[in-house]
């Protein structure tokens, strides 16, 4: 990749570091698109041994570009997504990847393709992960700070994205569980 190409995609995709994401951390401060991206990225990291048949490069890979588009589209929560919502990301994400090398974008195209249809193992586990660590950010965010939807919606959230999984269908279970006590207890 050229210096000067390098240089304009990362000023492109540097906005996800201040674009937020309709939850907040548990310091009051709203979530940037790349925090999430970020500690999905890790999450996948740390649940790699449970899934020793898969090929984690391509999962950290999805983690770490599945939200480029948002870069020029800024982020709408996956509950107030519009099919044109989904169209105009979409759009975003191939002005994107035509700023980077061709067999670059080849590669990343793919991996877009692969998780939209959700239909390798890889793709999957990304999604499920997805998910997961967007209801694992929710319970660590003040609840005065939810939406009055997210009280049912992370009780249900994800769930048809684990069954694949004893590990993560159990991962789901306590993260549901930590949702109930937050949202019992009011805080």
């Amino acid at each position: 990749m050229k210096h000067r190409q390098l240089i304009d995609f990362l000023e492109v995709i540097g906005k996800l570091k201040t674009y937020t994401r309709h939850v907040w951390d548990s310091n009051r401060r709203q979530e940037s698109v790349a925090d999430h991206c970020w500690r999905l990225s890790v999450m996948a990291l740390l649940v790699a041994e449970k899934f020793p048949h898969l090929d984690f490069n391509k999962i950290i890979r999805m983690c770490l570009i599945h939200d480029f588009g948002e870069a020029l589209t800024g982020d709408i929560p996956s509950f107030y997504k519009t099919e044109s919502d989904k169209k105009k990301e979409d759009l975003a994400v191939d002005d994107l990847l035509k700023l980077l090398p061709e067999g670059l974008a080849a590669e990343f195209s793919e991996l877009f393709v692969e998780m939209e249809e959700l239909k390798t193992e890889e793709a999957k586990l990304f999604k499920a992960l997805d998910r997961l660590e967007a209801i694992a950010s929710h319970n660590e965010s003040p609840l005065d700070t939810w939406l009055e939807l997210e009280y049912t919606e992370n009780l249900v959230y994800g769930n048809e994205n684990v069954g694949f999984s004893e590990y993560l269908t159990k991962l789901r279970d306590i993260l549901r569980e930590d949702s109930i006590r937050k949202i019992e207890s009011g805080e």
